[in-house]
């Protein structure tokens, strides 16, 4: 894969195009983008063809080891590898270690094995059986087996030095079998910097992972809830400047828009897209503005029109951002009983599925009789809205109006932002 940058935006954000990605080299994904977020390769709650009424998808799937490792065997006698096994044609496959929507127990990492969680418990991996699932599953790209559990705040310093050295490990054992590897010819290796909330730590994890010969690097032990913004800046600042330009930087574990924003103007390329479906599960339709090119006085006076239709004010952000179980102000709970009676669409002027033929009134009603069409046009909105907020994001690098789009996200010039307590 080839990294060409075409702006680099107040000496941090970066936007370009990811190219020559997949063995034939034929994809490419604009950056900052995000990969298409799925669940043993399918994206919860959509069949192929539904996700295909959506445009402008990504062209990177990724796929976790701890949804496929427990199928290990199943794959094994199959031989042609996860694509095709699950059906998956014209993507770009991306294979990561965990499912950044589902939480994972800490505690059970060793010198020699990490563990991931699937439907059926525990799994240990050791470098050996981490790399043999790697042949079996025949990605594009893949995430190198790391020691992340150091997220959390509060870990002392020798487990943080611990979790950097056994990353660096883990990668160089890695790349030691792929290298050896005819089964991995043509794929490409991530390596992971590790380091939790200690600088020293941080710089020293992205600078020994950048002498590695890897093709881009994942920034794991950073996601929501692990740290304040502020931090969690500081670091990705530091680390970035490790790490060389030409080579793309994957954040783990962070998908709300404030968020990103924050970690693209620190240098992040890319990120996992988990949050929409996080949304969808808590009932919630993605409901913000970014729309950068419309009037700026005009987006006040809708903004305020929309805050006397509701009665309420509203501001994004999220007041527990520690908890990703609960609702954000970038969403709507469409289970409240006010929306029984209301007939708009979800967000006006969205074009999608969703938006184009039902109303807030029925995905209400969908919802409270537990239908399961309920999640199915969630998914395709949500889906839809967060894919177009990343076309805003690249476009407002390309034109110099980050800084709009950043109030309009904020909810501070506009928008279709509801907040629902």
């Amino acid at each position: 894969m080839k990294l060409e940058l075409s702006r680099v935006v107040q000496g941090r954000g970066r936007l370009g195009v990811l190219k020559e990605l997949g063995k034939t080299g034929q994809h490419s994904l604009e950056v900052p983008g995000c990969l298409l977020h799925t669940h043993l390769g399918a994206v919860p709650h959509l069949t192929r063809d539904t996700l295909h009424t959506l445009s402008n998808l990504p062209s990177v799937t990724q796929v976790t080891l701890s949804n496929i490792a427990e199928h290990q065997e199943v794959l094994e006698e199959f031989k042609d590898g996860f694509r095709r096994f699950a059906g998956l044609h014209n993507t770009v496959l991306y294979c990561s270690l965990h499912d950044p929507a589902t939480p994972c127990p800490t505690g059970y990492n060793t010198t020699k094995t990490v563990s991931v969680w699937g439907s059926g418990g525990r799994i240990e991996l050791t470098v050996a059986k981490f790399m043999a699932l790697q042949k079996t599953v025949q990605p594009d790209w893949y995430q190198s087996m790391a020691d992340g559990e150091t997220w959390q705040s509060g870990t002392s310093r020798k487990r943080v030095r611990k979790s950097v050295d056994r990353t660096l490990a883990h990668l160089d054992e890695c790349l030691l079998v792929h290298q050896n590897s005819q089964e991995l010819e043509g794929v490409e290796v991530f390596g992971v910097v590790e380091g939790g909330d200690i600088l020293e730590e941080r710089v020293r994890s992205g600078r020994e992972t950048a002498k590695r010969p890897v093709a881009g690097f994942c920034l794991d032990g950073l996601q929501t809830g692990s740290m304040d913004q502020a931090l969690r800046t500081q670091l990705i600042t530091a680390v970035t400047k490790e790490l060389p330009e030409d080579k793309p930087r994957l954040l783990q574990g962070v998908g709300r828009p404030d968020e990103v924003l924050a970690c693209v103007e620190a240098g992040v390329d890319l990120f996992e897209s988990f949050f929409p479906f996080q949304a969808t599960e808590r009932g919630c339709a993605l409901c913000f503005g970014f729309d950068v090119s419309s009037d700026p006085e005009l987006a006040v006076v809708e903004l305020a029109e929309e805050k006397t239709a509701s009665g309420e004010t509203r501001q994004n952000g999220d007041s527990n951002p520690a908890d990703q179980s609960r609702m954000t102000s970038f969403e709507i709970d469409l289970k409240d009983k006010r929306h029984r009676d209301d007939f708009r669409p979800l967000v006006e002027g969205c074009g999608c599925y969703c938006c184009v033929n039902h109303q807030r009134a029925y995905l209400h009603h969908l919802l409270v009789t537990n239908e399961l069409l309920a999640g199915v046009l969630l998914m395709i909105h949500n889906t839809a809205h967060y894919h177009a907020f990343f076309r805003a994001l690249r476009e407002a690098l390309a034109n110099d109006k980050l800084d709009v789009l950043k109030r309009r996200v904020l909810g501070e010039g506009g928008g279709q932002t509801e907040r629902n307590e």
